[in-house]
């Protein structure tokens, strides 16, 4: 951790919706007129999409049915811990993009599937911002949780992380219901043991609940609306954080633990605002102050 350079993480399975999240960052990154550098966790994957199937093919053929870019030897955890300790060190660092689609493609000049080469920060930047899979992995290899200032989870039920994922992957990528599930069978294993533990390292975790019937994600038709879910946001330390405030500001909210409160799902931007600004203004004043 850096007071002169403080890390935001923002750690999520594919599906559980850590790009809604960003955007509210974003836009309290431009209100409150913060200077963020945003990198994302597909960037440091190890292999391009065409290695990717190469080397998932190799290990089906080794009797490996696990692996997928969940999988911590899947991603360049050990570049993404030193690009998180040089900028908590020097404020600088670098970055590339993981081109997904030919939109993408246009933008960057290069192939989807493909990663555009790595370029340093630019300069003067106030915060880092972290997006993806690994931003709080503590194994025998790395410790990224150290180096990010604050933490976030992203972690909606289960099953509704998947009905997520159906609907976007069948409806931007083109895949089946029977490719997707595939993908999710192949990638519980990883979700276990590298996903998951990253949960007990965040500082808060927002975990969206539905109140419909999800209980099978794999014929649903439609992914459960704001309204028609809860959200639990828990701290991992609560010192500090002024509950009766927000229990006032967000109308039917109540608090389910000591360090838990549960909003409705449409207040969930209004939440993450209430809770997430002042903490962005509090880093930026002490690095401002180091």
């Amino acid at each position: 951790m850096s007071k002169k350079h403080p890390i935001i993480s923002v750690t999520g399975s594919s599906g559980a919706g850590t790009t809604t999240v960003k955007s509210t960052f974003d836009y309290i990154f431009h209100r409150e007129g913060v200077k963020a550098v945003s990198i994302e966790g597909d960037a440091f994957h190890r292999f391009d999409r065409a290695a990717m199937r190469a080397e998932l093919e190799r290990r089906k053929a080794n009797g490996d049915h696990t692996f997928s870019h969940f999988s911590y030897e899947a991603n360049l955890l050990d570049k993404l811990e030193d690009v998180f300790r040089t900028f908590g060190e020097t404020g600088s660092g670098e970055t590339r993009h993981y081109v997904h689609d030919d939109t993408e493609a246009e933008r960057w000049k290069t192939e989807p599937g493909t990663f555009t080469n790595w370029q340093a920060f630019d300069d003067g930047a106030d915060l880092l911002f972290y997006e993806g899979l690994h931003g709080a992995v503590v194994n025998h290899e790395v410790n990224l949780a150290q180096f990010a200032d604050l933490k976030i989870g992203v972690v909606p039920v289960v099953n509704l992380e998947w009905i997520q994922k159906i609907h976007r992957d069948k409806a931007h990528r083109g895949y089946s219901t029977e490719a997707v599930t595939d993908v999710i069978l192949r990638r519980m294993h990883a979700y276990v043991h590298c996903i998951c533990p990253q949960f007990i390292e965040t500082d808060i975790n927002f975990q969206r609940v539905p109140v419909v019937d999800t209980s099978d994600p794999f014929i649903a038709r439609w992914i459960p609306t704001a309204d028609e879910s809860l959200v639990v946001i828990r701290f991992k330390d609560p010192r500090g954080i002024d509950f009766p405030y927000l229990t006032s500001m967000i109308q039917n909210s109540w608090m389910s633990r000591a360090n838990s409160i549960v909003v409705p799902g449409g207040k969930m931007d209004l939440a993450m605002q209430l809770i997430l600004t002042p903490m962005v203004r509090r880093l930026v004043s002490d690095s401002k102050r180091a």
